[in-house]
């Protein structure tokens, strides 16, 4: 059998030999009891770097008292990685951009997550188009990369422009971050998803897990020349 029933849950630990990842926590709904039994579970059968996500802080605390084994909790992304791996080197170039300070949040959930799984990141904040030549001076960050995370608030031009600009696939997401009009991220997505520009792609409203699980995957194929 290739899953462990724990009642509550049905780990997966064939999925890293499915899919090249292994099974991701979701952090926001479970216990920390329940968390720490998953977690538990997979450390037991060998795995490494493994996330849980959407984890506030108050739970992060509970667990660092009940965890025996090394973890890292990166707050402002609400992701913990337990038993973090860092000994085999980074591939490739994924880049999070994000159009204000507002965004880090989401753009730390997505670049953590591409890290984790393998990818080399590089960060360009607050280069949103409210200030274009904030962008504009950095281009020389966009060269290179497999993949670019655009992550924007309010009207969520970034991507739109970002794709314009670079040669690789570009991963779009809207953020809550705006006022009034904004819908709580729902203006930000329909403009992504109506993007003038060629080669975006767009995931859910703050969702920066999502795009940098699918950004590493980009990044790992780009590797392999897939």
């Amino acid at each position: 059998m290739n899953y462990e029933d724990l009642g509550y849950a049905k780990v997966d630990h064939h999925r890293a030999k499915r899919t090249g990842e292994g099974e991701v926590v979701y952090g926001e709904s479970k216990t920390p009891e329940q968390i720490l039994g998953i977690a538990s579970a997979l450390a037991n059968k060998g795995a490494k770097n493994i996330l849980v996500t959407r984890l506030s802080q108050d739970k992060a605390d509970i667990l660092a008292k009940t965890l025996n084994i090394p973890f890292e909790y990166h707050a402002s992304a609400r992701i913990m990685v337990v038993l973090p791996d860092d000994s085999t080197p980074k591939y490739g170039k994924v880049v999070v951009a994000c159009g204000g300070t507002s965004d880090i949040g989401v753009c730390e959930e997505a670049a953590i997550t591409a890290e984790t799984l393998g990818s080399h990141v590089e960060r360009l904040y607050d280069v949103g188009v409210a200030g274009l030549h904030r962008l504009l001076h950095n281009l020389d960050v966009l060269e290179g990369a497999n993949c670019v995370i655009a992550v924007a608030g309010m009207e969520g031009a970034l991507a739109s422009v970002i794709g314009g600009l670079a040669d690789c696939p570009v991963v779009g997401v809207p953020t809550s971050v705006g006022y009034g009009a904004s819908f709580g991220g729902l203006a930000a997505l329909l403009a992504m998803l109506n993007s003038c520009a060629s080669g975006v792609s767009v995931v859910n409203i703050d969702n920066g897990f999502g795009a940098g699980f699918i950004a590493n995957r980009i990044n790992r194929n780009a590797k392999s020349g897939i």
